[in-house]
C-alpha cells in the first residue's frame, strides 16, 4: 500500500496592498521601522523629516515613493504638503518630536506653553490637511505616551500633555470621519530619540526595563510599526488609545 501525500503552502495576501502611507518622522526610529514594515505588506511610502540627507538615506533603503524635508511641527509647511499631494493617500502616521520634561515651576513659560500645545496643535494640523487627501476608511495614527498614567516630580508638562492627546484624538475621530484617527501610547522604545535623551544612562535603562518588565525584554521600534500597521489595516479602529509599553506602567 502506498500514500501520496500533497503539501500545499497558503500565500498570505499583503495586508496593504496598493495603499499609499505617509509617515511624518519617517527617516529614524518608528517612523522608519514602520515605513519598512508597511512596504514589505505592498504599501508605497511618503517619508517626511526635516533633513533631507537622512530622508534621502531612509528613502534609498525603503524604496520610498517620494520624500518632503520639513518641520512637522510648522502647521502652514504642513498644509502646503498636503495641499501638495497629486494622489490620494491611506494613512498617515506622526512620530515626529520630541518629548518636553520639566518642573512645572521651573520650565520656562514658553516652552511650557509649547510642551502643553505642540502635540495637539500639530495633530489638529494633520487631520486639516488630511482631509480631501485621506480616502475613506483611511487612517491618522499619532503617538502618545504613558507620562499621564503617572505623576511625578519632573514629568509635569509630560504627564499633562500625553494625559490630554486621548481625548484630543477620539474628538477628532468624530470629526474627520470616515477617516479613522487613533493614537498610540508607548512607554520606553529602544530609539535613537532615546539614546539621544538618555545619553550615557542608555545601557543603565535597557538592563533595568529587561529586569523589571513583564515581558522581559525592552519595546523596540518593531513593536510598535506592527501595531501601526494593525491599525492601519483594521477598518473598525477609531478613537481609541492604545498603549504598547511591555507592562512598564504598572510597575511600581
Amino acid at each position: 500500500m502506498s500514500t501520496t501525500a500533497s503539501t500545499s503552502t497558503a500565500v498570505r495576501e499583503p495586508q496593504l496592498a496598493d495603499q499609499t502611507v505617509v509617515l511624518l518622522g519617517g527617516s529614524a526610529g518608528i517612523g522608519l521601522e514602520t515605513a519598512r514594515l508597511a512596504r514589505a505588506e505592498g504599501a508605497d511610502v511618503v517619508l517626511v523629516a526635516r533633513n533631507q540627507q537622512r530622508l534621502d538615506e531612509a528613502a534609498n533603503e525603503v524604496g520610498a515613493r517620494s520624500t518632503a524635508a520639513l518641520d512637522a511641527h510648522d502647521p502652514d509647511a504642513l498644509k502646503a504638503f498636503f495641499d501638495g499631494l497629486s494622489d490620494p493617500i491611506d494613512h498617515v502616521l506622526v512620530t515626529a518630536g520630541a518629548p518636553t520634561y520639566g518642573s512645572l515651576l521651573e520650565i520656562d513659560l514658553e516652552e511650557a506653553r509649547e510642551g502643553l500645545s505642540g502635540h495637539m496643535i500639530q495633530m489638529l494640523a494633520v487631520a486639516r490637511g488630511a482631509i480631501g487627501k485621506v480616502r475613506p476608511g483611511g487612517s491618522l495614527i499619532f503617538m502618545g505616551g504613558t507620562g499621564g498614567r503617572r505623576i511625578a516630580v519632573g514629568l509635569g508638562i509630560l504627564s499633562a500633555a500625553t494625559a490630554a492627546m486621548p481625548a484630543f484624538a477620539a474628538s477628532l475621530a468624530l470629526e474627520v470621519a470616515p477617516i479613522r484617527v487613533n493614537l498610540i501610547a508607548a512607554g520606553f522604545v529602544d530609539t535613537p530619540l532615546s539614546a539621544s535623551l538618555l545619553g550615557d544612562g542608555l545601557d543603565a535603562r535597557r538592563d533595568e526595563l529587561r529586569a523589571t518588565l513583564p515581558i522581559h525584554r525592552v519595546v523596540g521600534p518593531a513593536d510598535v510599526a506592527a501595531l501601526a500597521v494593525h491599525l492601519m489595516r483594521n477598518t473598525a479602529l477609531t478613537g481609541a488609545t492604545y498603549d504598547i509599553d511591555g507592562g512598564q506602567q504598572f510597575l511600581s
